[in-house]
């Protein structure tokens, strides 16, 4: 588990590609490595690696193919800075929200903005994942537990506002509109919602034909649609 708070920022070193495998070397910020081991668990941009080797101030990581293909991972060249954490340890202090580092989709930045103390990133989201996505509610962004401040259903984005200290400690000042990130949503809202739904479908199931007979004559197709998805 980790607590979204990130620790710093790490430098990729080495890239090997092999048959459904990378292997990648991360150079840590200092002491970031103190007491790591072999088989540990660093969140590196959200995504949660296990250590294969140990270096100085650096280690290595072997990825899958399927997290090369839901993450950003399987995007990044040499010399790329990725967020890191440490996997929290019992009784540390929570000071995000609890992270499993299980990345759910990539979402994409459609828009920056900057005022005199904030910085404001817009992301783009695909359709089905905004139903977890609500105003004052948690999401994890490349491994950093953010509120999200505003969220709009209807043309799928959100936004988050980012204190200098966030862009001191992660490589989010480095990003540029079209990049792509690792989202996780939050567990706890993910459940609800999903549980909410389930029970409605079982409610409204024996119900839809006549739903949709009304609906139908009030021209309010787009509703059922909703209510379907």
């Amino acid at each position: 588990m980790f607590t979204g708070i990130v620790q710093g920022v790490a430098t990729l070193e080495k890239i090997e590609d092999r048959s459904g495998l990378r292997t990648i070397r991360l150079a840590f910020p200092p002491d970031f490595d103190h007491d790591l081991a072999i088989g540990a668990s660093v969140a590196t941009d959200g995504v949660c690696l296990t250590v294969t080797q140990l270096f100085d101030n650096a280690a290595e990581f072997d990825i899958m193919q399927q997290t090369l293909n839901i993450t950003t991972l399987g995007s990044y060249a040499e010399k790329a800075q990725v967020n890191v954490e440490r996997a929290a340890k019992d009784g540390a202090e929570i000071g995000g929200h609890p992270l499993s580092g299980h990345v759910d989709f990539v979402a994409h930045i459609a828009q920056i903005r900057e005022t005199e103390n904030n910085y404001v990133l817009r992301f783009s989201v695909p359709e089905q994942w905004m139903r977890y996505i609500f105003a004052k509610g948690y999401i994890a962004i490349n491994g950093a537990s953010l509120t999200i401040a505003e969220a709009n259903r209807e043309e799928h984005w959100f936004e988050v506002w980012l204190i200098p200290e966030t862009l001191r400690m992660t490589v989010f000042g480095h990003k540029q509109v079209g990049d792509a990130v690792n989202i996780e949503i939050e567990r706890q809202t993910q459940v609800i919602v999903d549980t909410v739904r389930h029970m409605l479908k079982e409610t409204l199931g024996p119900l839809m034909p006549a739903l949709e007979e009304v609906l139908a004559r009030q021209g309010a197709s787009a509703v059922l649609d909703k209510l379907k998805s």
